[in-house]
């Protein structure tokens, strides 16, 4: 009888689980306050919804290329109060490309394969039924070109930089400007004490956007962006305006990847085997250097705030934001809505095809009505 029993509630659990849709959640790219808001969006929606399974695949894809496969089942335990956690519990990675997977030889060397097709029959012959990948503008083109391989994908744009064109904000980039802002406040009471320049480095590989809220916001005389290139010149001059026999202060905010007029950006190549992108950091550095070959008399000291601006707390913003922008994600999967990007634009949240949301990037324009206003209040750009 205990068998018969047995078999019976094993044979029905089968049944209802072939009834049940899976789907796949992935976390790519640096890491961002709000991940683990967005997971919970999804999975409390889809558990309100029922019929949906939801699993993450551990830091992105090498989850699924790993063997066995490095998956979790994203239960109402696993998920519950993640939301005020930064970081995000799937873990992730910036070396799991499937277009160009590295592949360490046995002489230490490393190549490049494409394991797209690989992926796509994978994700398939576990039984999901959809991806959601969550990232930034390079996860998203991984998640176009799966789409184009008849994956059924849905996008979540992430990003401190805020630089993704096809979305007014992205979650994680509030709480960056936050903890820059809060970060910066403190520069200013120890310049104003010393009368010093402090110069604080932010980050902003392309995109300023995160130094000019912070400008804004902190009431910093120099806002230094990687769309314009300044010339330490101008810099000097305006330092000098603001001191008056060794007396005055100065406050910069500078973005990583900003860089003088005719010059480059400040930064290491990584070693073999690791991301390809130069490892921005020293521009402030080098900026004090560049001040005190010149002659400038004030006392300068820089603070290079890092990934201090990725980890921690998302702010209440970032939390609302990323949690909507789940509850989106499932939405567009349990319509069968495609090949699109979740998008938050004039307060609402949309979608927009996966090709449009990764067509450009979003670039602080010199035309850009913050700009015009922070001039207006006297904010110097360093041109």
């Amino acid at each position: 009888l205990f068998s018969l029993l047995n078999y019976f509630v094993h044979s029905t659990s089968q049944n209802l689980n072939c009834n049940m849709k899976k789907i796949l959640i992935s976390t790519g790219g640096g890491d961002c306050p709000g991940l683990n808001a967005v997971i919970r969006g999804v999975v409390k929606a889809a558990r309100n919804e029922g019929g949906f399974e939801v699993w993450g695949s551990k830091e992105a894809m090498n989850g699924i290329f790993s063997e066995p496969p490095d998956l979790v089942r994203l239960t109402k335990k696993k998920t519950a109060g993640i939301h005020v956690k930064g970081g995000t519990i799937l873990k992730t990675t910036n070396r799991a490309n499937p277009l160009e997977f590295q592949v360490i030889q046995e002489d230490g060397s490393i190549i490049k394969i494409d394991r797209l097709q690989e992926l796509v029959d994978r994700i398939k012959a576990l039984g999901f039924d959809a991806l959601i990948n969550i990232g930034g503008d390079g996860s998203q083109r991984i998640s176009q070109a799966l789409s184009e391989k008849g994956l059924p994908v849905v996008g979540v744009p992430k990003t401190i930089d805020n630089d993704l064109s096809a979305t007014d904000l992205t979650f994680g980039f509030s709480t960056a400007v936050q903890i820059a802002t809060d970060c910066f406040d403190k520069l200013v009471t120890t310049a104003e004490s010393h009368h010093r320049v402090m110069i604080m480095e932010v980050m902003g590989r392309d995109a300023g956007w995160i130094a000019l809220h912070t400008a804004v916001a902190g009431g910093a005389e120099i806002c230094i962006i990687p769309e314009i290139p300044y010339k330490v010149d101008s810099i000097l001059k305006k330092i000098n305006k603001r001191y008056h026999k060794g007396r005055g202060f100065i406050n910069i905010v500078i973005a990583e990847g900003a860089k003088p007029k005719g010059g480059k950006v400040v930064g290491k190549r990584a070693k073999e085997g690791s991301d390809e992108h130069i490892k921005l950091g020293g521009i402030g550095n080098y900026l004090r250097m560049q001040l005190e070959e010149k002659g400038c008399k004030a006392q300068i000291r820089t603070t290079i705030l890092g990934h201090i601006q990725r980890g921690g707390t998302p702010v209440a913003f970032d939390r609302i934001l990323a949690t909507a922008m789940g509850v989106k994600a499932f939405e567009l999967v349990k319509e069968e809505a495609f090949g699109r990007m979740v998008s938050f634009r004039n307060n609402q949240i949309e979608s927009v095809p996966l090709e449009a949301a990764v067509k450009e990037n979003k670039f602080v324009s010199q035309n850009h009505y913050f700009v015009k206003k922070d001039r207006e209040i006297g904010i110097f750009f360093g041109d």
